[in-house]
């Protein structure tokens, strides 16, 4: 069994350009290796400055893959986030990134964190 998790530490600081979509490239120093981010495509090309953002609000976040649960056709994707002003942990699951992420939105926002994205 793999399970293949990707957690990033987000203590860098805050970046002045929230609303520069092209800043994945920018927070690495990888201009050349990140691809620019298509606007009309989707939350999942902003999920990495999702999670910037909301290091920099204080939250602690981050998702996952699981790959047995893929295998088994189970929701695979999780999110989850406690911390600064979340009052308690959330979790948010889906069968992919984009079903996962919305879910994410959703909860975050009910929460009431206005996530820029």
């Amino acid at each position: 069994m793999r399970v293949f998790t990707c957690s990033l530490n987000l203590a860098a600081g805050r970046l002045d350009h929230l609303g520069d979509l092209d800043r994945v490239g920018a927070m690495t120093g990888n201009r050349g290796r990140w691809p620019k981010i298509d606007q009309d495509r989707g939350v999942e090309d902003v999920t990495l400055l999702i999670l910037e953002w909301l290091g920099e609000q204080g939250v602690n976040a981050m998702i996952r893959v699981d790959a047995e649960r893929m295998v088994d056709n189970a929701p695979a994707w999780t999110f989850a986030a406690s911390g600064g002003p979340l009052e308690g942990g959330m979790r948010a699951d889906g069968r992919n990134v984009q079903q996962c992420m919305s879910a994410a939105l959703a909860q975050l926002r009910q929460a009431g964190l206005s996530v820029p994205f």
